[in-house]
């Protein structure tokens, strides 16, 4: 996943390419940088602490690069990458539980006119079930597979995103931002179901 500010600062990856995550699972995130001599460093802020930088009770890395290898529900929170000066990336909003991940293809945020499918995944088998998905708390239809296409999406496609799935319960929201042409400065909170 990766997530731009402007086209001269730094992109945050993640991989996987979600940040709705499991409990126990594994994540890897670094600061790609355009400018090298700018130093960024891997920061978070969740709810048990305040702002720290990777290696700092969490994760293992070297600044701009670190490893999670196995994420808590207390390890939800925003993460992005920060200059000595000040610069930032755009921010990514983890969150982990158990039951149900909600995630996007292509990564987030979504650019006008490209299509985008919502999976809504359980962490035990079988994953491909039916599932409710709703966008800002009203319901825009079931899917009998589990995942939902939205064609040539719009600026009114923004929004909180959920699912649910009848025995297993709901996945947390994901806020879906649509952005313009590639490279234009803008902010998205990225969230993928858990």
């Amino acid at each position: 996943m990766s997530v731009y500010l402007s086209k001269f600062l730094s992109r945050l990856t993640v991989s996987p390419s979600r940040s709705q995550l499991f409990k126990g699972e594994s994540v890897s995130l670094s600061c790609e940088e355009d400018d090298s001599s700018a130093g960024w460093t891997l920061r978070r802020n969740t709810t048990k602490r305040q702002i720290t930088q990777c290696g700092y009770w969490w994760g293992e890395g070297n600044g701009s690069s670190c490893n999670i290898s196995y994420m808590l529900p207390q390890d939800s929170g925003v993460y992005w990458c920060e200059s000595r000066e000040g610069s930032t990336s755009s921010i990514i909003n983890f969150t982990v539980s158990g039951k149900i991940r909600l995630w996007s293809y292509p990564v987030l945020p979504v650019m006008e006119g490209h299509d985008v499918t919502l999976h809504c995944q359980t962490k035990s088998p079988p994953s491909k079930l039916p599932a409710d998905f709703y966008k800002d708390g009203s319901l825009i239809r079931t899917e009998p597979t589990g995942h939902m296409t939205i064609h040539h999406v719009t600026k009114s496609d923004e929004g909180l995103y959920k699912c649910h799935i009848s025995s297993h319960g709901e996945s947390p929201p994901s806020w879906i931002s649509v952005t313009g042409q590639e490279g234009e400065e803008h902010s998205s909170l990225n969230f993928f179901c858990s």
